[in-house]
């Protein structure tokens, strides 16, 4: 099994350590950074996001797969930045106004990062106005909004309203998503996807800043 392969393992079996100390390996061994991360650690947690999506794995499995992914290319960063490997796009996400809960919004970033997506996480409690801040700060492409409540969705639709009236709409893509959410809901309100999970909110995200 080829150094890159093995990381590849590692990532899928959420080994941080193995993980980080084989990447050392292979930038020893001379081989170069886009390599280790096209080659090597994508592949492991496209694996981990695909078995995800058939529940052959879990939350806390994606995690650890996750960080041992993140954790890992920040060993190779300088070597990505001086190469110009730059992210492929821009997220902004967040827990929607008078919703706290940000487990599944933090996994969707940790998930959209390994995909090679920037993330701007805004935290919880965010309403319009933070996004609509971001969205002029940022110019990114994708947002996502997060409601984890019942009593929370509203926001969602709120948000988009808002941003309408700011003539922001058009400027990006809008991700909703979160246990109460359904493709209905995302219809009503006017939202370009609806991801059920953090894996398909980072292949949607990475499919549309690929194709647009």
């Amino acid at each position: 099994m080829s150094i890159l392969n093995e990381i590849s393992e590692l990532v899928i079996a959420g080994n941080i350590a193995g993980t980080q100390a084989k990447v050392e390996s292979a930038v020893e061994e001379g081989i170069d950074a886009v390599s280790i991360l096209n080659d090597g650690l994508m592949p492991g947690i496209n694996e981990v996001g695909e078995r995800f999506a058939r529940a052959e794995v879990f939350v806390p499995n994606v995690l650890m797969s996750a960080k041992a992914m993140n954790t890992s290319v920040e060993i190779i960063q300088p070597m990505l930045t001086a190469s110009g490997n730059k992210p492929i796009g821009t997220a902004v996400i967040a827990t929607v106004k008078g919703d706290l809960h940000d487990i599944g919004k933090n996994l969707v970033g940790l998930m959209m990062k390994s995909s090679g997506l920037e993330v701007i996480d805004l935290g919880n409690d965010c309403g319009a106005d933070k996004y609509i801040d971001a969205i002029e700060k940022y110019n990114p492409d994708v947002i996502g909004l997060s409601a984890l409540l019942t009593t929370t969705m509203n926001e969602q639709g709120r948000i988009i309203k808002a941003l309408e009236e700011k003539g922001l709409r058009d400027k990006v893509k809008v991700m909703v998503g979160g246990a109460p959410v359904t493709q209905e809901w995302a219809d009503k309100i006017g939202a370009d996807a609806f991801t059920a999970d953090a894996a398909d909110a980072a292949r949607w995200a990475k499919n549309y800043v690929v194709n647009k």
